[in-house]
């Protein structure tokens, strides 16, 4: 008896905030599907990947006549994708293998930002330390003071966190 006392009481102190939904507590009640993408990464092939991803995700949604909030947060090397500058000098410098790709990756990004409704968000200490001036990042970005913030931010909110390995 004292046991399930001690796990009734260990029950109460951790449960979430009050009004606190998980993510797949606001599906079940109907709300949109949240999702955020975490793009920290240089490879053209992941980020290839998770264009994918997203894709097949919003067009699931679409089929199934559902809402949904998606979103990709860029953060340090993950900045080369929202910018047409080479970023020469910097760590977040462009390569051989993405400047073949560059064309065939930002068409599809911009295809999910401007069909689909994607969101894009971009780290301003990252663009920062990249001493990149707005002008320079590709219509559509939104620029937030931590893209790190910004995740944990968007996770509170009840979006699912989704880095594609």
């Amino acid at each position: 008896m004292a046991a399930l006392a001690l796990l009734l009481s260990a029950a109460a102190y951790w449960r979430a905030p009050a009004g606190a939904k998980s993510a797949a507590q606001k599906e079940a009640a109907g709300g949109p599907a949240q999702v955020v993408y975490h793009a920290d990464f240089a490879d053209p092939r992941r980020f290839s990947a998770m264009l994918t991803n997203i894709n097949n995700m919003v067009t699931t949604y679409q089929n199934d006549l559902r809402d949904y909030d998606v979103r990709i947060v860029f953060v340090s090397h993950g900045i080369r994708f929202v910018t047409e500058d080479r970023l020469l000098g910097t760590p977040f410098a462009e390569d051989p293998e993405y400047r073949k790709r560059r064309g065939d990756l930002q068409a599809r990004l911009f295809s999910l930002r401007d069909v689909q409704g994607v969101k894009l968000e971009l780290c301003g200490i990252t663009k920062q330390a990249a001493r990149l001036a707005d002008d320079k990042l590709v219509p559509g970005v939104t620029v937030v003071p931590s893209g790190v913030v910004r995740l944990v931010e968007l996770q509170q909110q009840g979006f699912a966190y989704i880095k594609v390995e």
